[in-house]
């Protein structure tokens, strides 16, 4: 069998502008100043409790950020302009999800009532088996997620790749012992992905299918 895991923000979402003008909004209702879009790019794929930390720098800010965040998104999560897919990304995935003995699995730093609302938004909710998120698991790069994706569907690691557009995605897989997937249109770029132990990095959703096939039959030390 296979289990092709994706995370969402930035991989199959492009939820960047989105996600910026939430971190802005926040930080300006708290009265603190504002983190950079640079640095906003560089937390997605986190929890949000370790990105508001990462931004803030302020322990004591975090619990008061988070909830201020979530209000936010909530409020103006309106409709599917703000956070679409990419394109090709639900062809990919429909392709995927039809390929024989292969199971698809979500793992990513949103919760899962985020996570609900964007699958039901793009109507892919059904094409997937396994939803991990920081509600029940650590915050990637922590292992924990695809630990617990492959125990719900009884794949093992060398039958598991994790799709993912971050270093945390990547050092996540390598620490989990599965294959990391790396793509470029998100919000770390290629030699970062590399470096954090992507075994393979695609340039276009259409390059998906074949990749998958490609990593998982290849050897690696």
């Amino acid at each position: 069998m296979k289990l092709v895991v994706f995370d969402l923000d930035g991989t199959l979402v492009d939820s960047h502008a989105f996600i910026n003008r939430i971190q802005t909004a926040t930080f300006e209702a708290e009265g603190l100043p504002v983190p950079t879009a640079e640095a906003g790019r560089g937390v997605i794929g986190l929890a949000l409790p370790e990105a508001m930390h990462a931004l803030s720098g302020d322990s004591a800010s975090v619990d008061r950020l988070v909830q201020r965040y979530k209000l936010l998104a909530h409020a103006r999560a309106a409709d599917v302009a703000d956070e679409g897919l990419y394109e090709g990304a639900f062809e990919a995935v429909q392709a995927l999800y039809e390929m024989p003995d292969t199971l698809l699995g979500i793992a990513t730093g949103k919760g899962m009532r985020g996570v609900n609302r964007i699958l039901d938004l793009h109507e892919m909710a059904d094409l997937f088996t396994t939803f991990q998120t920081p509600d029940t698991n650590p915050s990637k790069p922590h292992p924990g997620m695809l630990h617990s994706a492959m125990a719900e569907t009884g794949a093992e690691a060398m039958e598991t790749v994790m799709i993912g557009d971050t270093t945390y995605d990547m050092e996540m897989a390598r620490a989990a012992g599965v294959r990391a997937l790396g793509v470029s249109w998100g919000s770390h770029a290629p030699d970062q992905l590399r470096a954090a132990g992507a075994h393979l990095i695609i340039e276009e959703m259409d390059e998906l299918i074949d990749a998958v096939n490609d990593i998982l039959e290849a050897d690696y030390a």
